[in-house]
């Protein structure tokens, strides 16, 4: 199920970022005390109670001239466009300004809910500096302090008030749901196309065709398969037009849905920064990763050329170093076939279930092979290890002092489970806890 999204928006300086880390716990947006700051829509999940949901922090929206306030103003319109809620964020100490009635233009136009929340009313004797806020027509505003964490709580139930019920179409267990991604015109609609034998997706030349994910249900041996084709995600700081409606976050729901993702790479134009950010999204999710290397029919080749380009791609690709490479070309559907096994042998190993003695017996004779590390004297003793969740693999691995496990040892530990049991096309994940 694709969680409720709810994007923060106001003109530059009320406090955005700072609302926004603390809804997500942690300082991912950059706080300074200068209008327009950020620059970007950052995007994060978020959880509050029982709700699970997507949170976009945007730039500030303004009138004036200054710089970057027409590409945020952009950035915040394309954000109001993905949000089912939207918390229009003032600032209390400042009063109602002429800025602020311009994000309430704006807002009124998306007809979407929206949650007003005051700002920096840090103590009950500031709660009368609200009222003034009623003047701009969206009901009670929600007196909240960014800096000192109140009212954040009564501002999210009422933001959850408004969350849909998403009527996202529910798969059997037994059906593998796989989605692609990428930039723009790398070919993820051909792609499906070759996949399905029919064009059952627009393909054109121009970048952005498709403007949201669609689901096409195929048989493949018996199997059962959703493949989920996504809109292209564009480079960051660039502004699209609004009638666009392209949107980032539409691929992160389909990641969210997906039990495998395919990363597509445009083998023509080669690997650039964004392909890495794009198949970044995959990683952190926790989904089984192929990267397909399409348009090679395009690519003069000789002898050396794909084993050059694969060795490019894991050096760019180092946190995706478990991930299968698949050379194809949708247009001529060469290597087509090679996809579905692949596909299979991921989405195995994604829920594959170890059994703990013999997973302890590997950790054993990779403790034996490479003694823990120590600090000022004291090792690290790991007791025992035990996995405890699936999609993807996580470990759970009891020692004296988990700040004793180092990444280096981590991740060493991590490619002995890997030799032992495979995993690949999954990421594995491993956690140090305390013995009690």
């Amino acid at each position: 199920m694709a969680k409720p999204v709810i994007a923060i928006v106001g003109r530059p300086n009320v406090g955005k970022s700072t609302i926004f880390n603390r809804i997500v716990g942690e300082r991912i947006s950059i706080v300074e005390d200068i209008p327009g700051v950020t620059r970007d829509r950052i995007y994060s999940s978020a959880e509050w109670l029982n709700h699970d949901f997507n949170l976009i922090d945007t730039g500030g929206i303004d009138i004036g001239d200054e710089p970057f306030l027409e590409q945020i103003r952009a950035q915040a319109e394309i954000a109001i466009d993905e949000a089912d809620v939207i918390i229009f964020l003032t600032n209390g100490r400042e009063g109602v300004t002429s800025a602020d009635e311009e994000v309430a233009k704006i807002l009124y136009r998306a007809k979407k809910p929206v949650v007003l929340a005051v700002n920096k009313i840090d103590n009950p004797e500031m709660r009368e500096q609200i009222y003034d806020f009623y003047s701009l027509g969206f009901g009670e505003p929600m007196p909240i302090s960014g800096s000192h964490g109140l009212g954040l709580g009564d501002l999210l139930d009422e933001a959850a008030k408004n969350f849909p019920n998403r009527d996202t179409k529910e798969y059997d267990d037994d059906v593998i749901k796989f989605s692609l991604i990428g930039r723009p015109n790398v070919g993820k609609s051909s792609l499906v196309n070759a996949m399905l034998g029919e064009d059952r997706v627009i393909v054109s030349n121009i970048a952005g065709t498709t403007r949201d994910a669609i689901d096409s249900e195929v048989t493949v041996n018996g199997d059962k398969y959703v493949i989920i084709d996504t809109a292209g995600m564009r480079k960051k700081g660039k502004v699209y037009e609004s009638t666009e409606k392209y949107s980032v976050l539409r691929a992160l729901r389909a990641i969210e849905r997906s039990d495998v993702v395919l990363v597509v790479i445009d083998g023509e134009e080669g690997i650039i920064e964004q392909d890495k950010k794009i198949a970044g999204y995959a990683h952190e999710a926790g989904r089984a990763v192929i990267i397909v290397v399409n348009k090679w029919d395009a690519v003069e080749k000789d002898e050396k050329t794909m084993k050059t380009f694969e060795q490019n791609i894991r050096e760019h690709f180092l946190f995706l170093d478990y991930a299968p490479i698949v050379f194809l070309s949708a247009k001529t559907k060469k290597r087509i076939h090679t996809l579905i096994p692949m596909i299979n042998v991921a989405s195995q190993n994604h829920t594959l279930r170890v059994e703990t003695s013999v997973l302890n017996d590997v950790i054993m004779d990779a403790v034996a092979m490479n003694p823990t590390p120590t600090d000022k004297g004291k090792r690290l003793k790991i007791y025992y290890t035990t996995q405890v969740a699936v999609g993807p693999p996580t470990f759970v691995v009891f020692v004296n002092d988990p700040e004793l496990m180092h990444f280096s040892y981590e991740r060493f530990l991590q490619n002995r489970i890997r030799d032992a049991f495979g995993f690949e096309g999954t990421p594995i994940r491993i956690f140090a806890r305390e013995r009690k």
